[in-house]
C-alpha cells in the first residue's frame, strides 16, 4: 500500500467533489418530478446508513483494504475473484463518467472534434494525477472545491437577480409520496450517492480514523443538501416537463440567465464545473482501481500501473455503446440494477455479516 497519509478535512474534500461531479449537472432525481429536491435529501440519508455499513467494515479492518480483508472473510478463491469484479466495478464506472464528460464536450462546446480525441486528453491528466499518489489528489481536491462552489454560488445568485425562479413549479409538495420512495431506492440512492463505496479504498491512508464516522455523514449531508437546492432552483425556472427532458437541465437553466442585457450565454460556468468534477471523479474511481490491482496481485509499486489502467478504461469508454442514447439507457436500466446494487448494498452487507459472526466466535 502507497506511503501516504489524508487528513479529515481532506477526506471531507474527496468526498463533497467525487459526489458532486458531473451528477451536479445532471437531473438527479427527477423521477420524484416536483419533489426531486426531497428525493434528494431522502437518498442521502439513505446513503449515511450505507456509509455506517462502510465504517462498520473499516473498524474491522482498518489498516488494510477491502480488496486485501475480502479474503480473510470469504476465504482466498472467492475473495480475490469477489476483489476482482470491484476493481471491473471501478474502472467500468471510470468509463462511464469518460464517456459522460466526452460526449458532453462534444456536443456543446466541440462539435468537430472526435470523441477519441476529448476522452484521451482527460484520461492522461488523470493519469498523471494517479501516478503521483493519494496525497496530490486530496491536495489538488483542496484547490478545486473552492472553485467548484464558487462557481454554484455564482450560479445561484445570478439565477435569482435574473428573475428566473417561479415557486409555483415546486407545487404540490408530495404529491406522489410513492414516486418520492421509489425513485430514490431505484435511482438516486445509487448515483451518486451510493457510489461513496469507492472511499473504501481510501479509508486506511487516513490520519485520523476516528473522525471517519462524522467526517462521512456531514460530506454526504452538505451534498445532499446542495443537490436539494439544485433540482429545486431548476424546477422552479424550467418547469418538470423540460427538466426531465433536458439531458443537461443546469446548462439550460444557465443559458436562460440574462441581466442587464448584456450577461447572458454563461455556457462556460456549465463546462467549467463538467471538467472539474468529471476529471475528479474519474481520478478517484482510477486510483481505486489501481491501489486494489496492486495488493491483490503484490505488485510493489502502483504507479507502474497507472499508465495501463487508464488505457484500458478509455477503450472502455470508447465500446461501452454505440451513443450517447444508449450510454444513459445502459446507465438508468442496466447498471443500476446488475452493478450499483450488488457493489454498493448487497455485497458491502453480507460482508459486514461475516465480519461480525467471525468476530463472535472469536
Amino acid at each position: 500500500m502507497e506511503k501516504a497519509r489524508v487528513g479529515s478535512s481532506q477526506l471531507f474534500v474527496l468526498i463533497i467533489l467525487f459526489q458532486l461531479s458531473n451528477s451536479f449537472l445532471l437531473p438527479v432525481g427527477i423521477g420524484g418530478k416536483h419533489d426531486a429536491w426531497l428525493v434528494n435529501l431522502i437518498a442521502a440519508i439513505v446513503s449515511m446508513v450505507l456509509f455506517f455499513v462502510y465504517h462498520a467494515l473499516y473498524q474491522y479492518y482498518p489498516k488494510i483494504l477491502p480488496t486485501e480483508y475480502m479474503e480473510k472473510l470469504i476465504g482466498k478463491f472467492f475473495g480475490r475473484l469477489l476483489a476482482f469484479l470491484y476493481i471491473l466495478y471501478f474502472m467500468m464506472n471510470a468509463s462511464r463518467v469518460l464517456r459522460d464528460i466526452g460526449e458532453t464536450m462534444l456536443t456543446f462546446a466541440y462539435p468537430e472534434t472526435p470523441l477519441f480525441v476529448l476522452s484521451t486528453i482527460l484520461i492522461l491528466v488523470v493519469i498523471y494525477t494517479v501516478f503521483k499518489g493519494i496525497e496530490v489528489i486530496a491536495r489538488a481536491g483542496e484547490l478545486l472545491v473552492v472553485l467548484l462552489f464558487l462557481l454554484f454560488i455564482s450560479v445561484l445568485l445570478l439565477v435569482v437577480l435574473s428573475g428566473l425562479i417561479d415557486i409555483s413549479n415546486l407545487q404540490p409538495v408530495l404529491e406522489d409520496p410513492t414516486n418520492v420512495v421509489k425513485t430514490v431506492f431505484t435511482e438516486t440512492l445509487y448515483v451518486p450517492f451510493g457510489e461513496i463505496v469507492i472511499f473504501t479504498m481510501i479509508f486506511p491512508y487516513l490520519n485520523q480514523p476516528k473522525k471517519v464516522k462524522k467526517t462521512g455523514v456531514l460530506a454526504i449531508g452538505v451534498t445532499g443538501i446542495v443537490f436539494a437546492v439544485s433540482m429545486a432552483l431548476t424546477i422552479s425556472v424550467l418547469g418538470v416537463q423540460l427538466t426531465s427532458r433536458s439531458h443537461f437541465p443546469m446548462l439550460t437553466t444557465i443559458q436562460s440567465i440574462q441581466i442587464a442585457n448584456f450577461l447572458e450565454r454563461l455556457d462556460v460556468l456549465f463546462i467549467i464545473v463538467l471538467v472539474i468534477g468529471g476529471f475528479f471523479k474519474v481520478t478517484v474511481y482510477t486510483y481505486g482501481a489501481v491501489i486494489g490491482t496492486a495488493r491483490l496481485f503484490n505488485i510493489k509499486e502502483p504507479s507502474k500501473l497507472t499508465y495501463p489502467h487508464g488505457i484500458v478504461i478509455l477503450l472502455i469508454s470508447m465500446i461501452i455503446a454505440s451513443n450517447y442514447s444508449e450510454h444513459i439507457h445502459e446507465g438508468l436500466h442496466v447498471v443500476s440494477l446488475y452493478a450499483h446494487l450488488p457493489f454498493q448494498i448487497i455485497f458491502p452487507i453480507l460482508l459486514l455479516l461475516i465480519a461480525f459472526v467471525k468476530s463472535k466466535k472469536k
